[in-house]
């Protein structure tokens, strides 16, 4: 069955999420009447409305090439194929041989009052780890009694200072209540600027993208523009390259290079490498690549961080699962004495679908206006959109309660409803057996 004939099935929060990322982007509203939406319904199961953010997301990125392209077909969005997408590195195989995802002392810990989630993947984040929690057995069980010794905010503000990567669990009512979670729900879900009058670059080949970005969010972005035909080049430092499963995961369709930019020779071929590209694309922490000259004029460039560049924790290093548990998701999706997650790095996916369309719309607005343009997104940002904006499931608002033979009953609400009709049964339930045999006088 075609995409297009299933249209009228879909629900209109479906249609809904995608006009809110157009608009976002400064889009054309009518260019959302150009997505198709079909496929498997039901996927990605969430208490938050994960299905819908990256349904949107990646009709965006679609419609942004569409647009970029000069087309005027249909973009299809099909939601098995967004679903896998989404979880892409759980479907990747190496000879046959399942992917590593997170390594063992990457987790949830229990702590002397709460809960902590760590990021240890990389060897110098768990060498930060232990160092800051004084453990010198790399071992699940010294870190877990070293975390069971500690309260879960000390345990975050130690490991970050140690370089570590360490946040402490929060309900959603904590982080908004928390600085970062403040500035974080003032901001926009992404900016989008022009910097000056620079003409935009020539271009007499395929799109150039300079890839400055690391796990997933970034990746996925790059990656989908690679997929348009952009001709990326990925550059990593030679001392700590892409762990090997994520590179076959995220870096299809690109070519990946190593430079150290602290040696004179590769900073100058560097150099050489931003003065041919079009795009430049970074997902370091706010500052860390400041030290660099990364301005060039009609240069198109796209930040991404964890947290955002400003606030307290604008500085701050980040990945999806540690954004999931300061911003109360891992709390919705479980609860504060057993923190759940969502079914698929979303924030990651999400943010990098909509990173692309950032980019390609971008480049479209300066064929005709020119200008260097500059865009900032940040995984705090897309959590705050997709726990605040999109409608979500809450039971609680289909339940009812009354007071009757068997005490205070809690129930759910009947879904028949129509104009006029009851508002809900006449009677709660009674003892059982205990009416008569005979019918109600009327």
């Amino acid at each position: 069955m075609a995409l297009s004939a299933i249209v009228p099935s879909m629900d209109n929060t479906v249609r809904s999420g995608t006009e809110l990322l157009w608009s976002a982007l400064g889009g054309d509203p009518a260019l959302v009447d150009r997505v198709e939406y079909g496929g498997v319904s039901g996927l990605l199961p969430a208490r938050l409305p994960v299905m819908d953010l990256a349904r949107a997301a990646v009709a965006v990125a679609g419609l942004a090439a569409v647009e970029h392209a000069g087309g005027a077909g249909p973009v299809r969005v099909d939601d098995g194929a967004v679903a896998t997408a989404f979880v892409s590195e759980r479907h990747l195989r190496v000879d046959g041989r399942a992917p590593v995802s997170f390594a063992p002392l990457s987790r949830f810990w229990r702590t002397a009052d709460g809960w902590v989630r760590t990021h240890a993947n990389y060897p110098h984040h768990r060498a930060a780890l232990l160092a800051a929690l004084g453990v010198r057995e790399e071992s699940v069980e010294a870190v877990a009694a070293a975390m069971g010794e500690r309260k879960a905010v000390e345990v975050e503000t130690a490991v970050y200072a140690a370089g570590g990567l360490a946040v402490a669990l929060r309900t959603p009512e904590e982080w908004a209540a928390h600085p970062q979670g403040r500035v974080v729900a003032a901001r926009p879900l992404l900016t989008r600027e022009r910097l000056d009058e620079a003409p935009p670059r020539r271009r007499s080949g395929p799109l150039r993208v300079l890839d400055l970005t690391r796990v997933i969010a970034g990746p996925v972005a790059t990656r989908t523009l690679a997929l348009l035909g952009a001709d990326v080049l990925r550059i990593d430092p030679p001392g700590n390259p892409e762990l090997p499963d994520q590179h076959a995961d995220t870096d299809v369709g690109k070519r990946t290079t190593a430079l150290d930019l602290d040696r004179p020779s590769d900073r100058r071929t560097f150099a050489e490498l931003l003065d041919g590209a079009d795009v430049l694309v970074t997902g370091y922490r706010p500052g860390a690549l400041d030290r660099f000259d990364l301005g060039r004029p009609g240069l198109v460039t796209a930040r991404l961080s964890a947290w955002g560049d400003r606030g307290p924790w604008g500085g701050r290093r980040g990945f999806d699962s540690l954004v999931q548990v300061a911003t109360g998701i891992a709390v919705t999706e479980g609860s504060a004495q057993e923190p759940g997650a969502l079914p698929a790095q979303a924030l990651d996916h999400g943010t990098g679908y909509l990173l692309a369309a950032s980019v390609l719309r971008s480049l479209t607005e300066q064929r005709t206006e020119g200008g260097s343009r500059l865009v900032r997104l940040a995984l705090a940002q897309t959590a705050h959109w997709l726990t605040g904006t999109l409608p979500r499931y809450e039971p609680e608002r289909h339940l009812a309660e009354s007071e009757g033979p068997l005490g205070r009953l809690r129930y759910a609400m009947s879904p028949v409803s129509y104009e006029g009709g009851p508002a809900g049964w006449s009677r709660p339930p009674g003892v059982a057996g205990a009416d008569a045999p005979e019918w109600l006088r009327g």
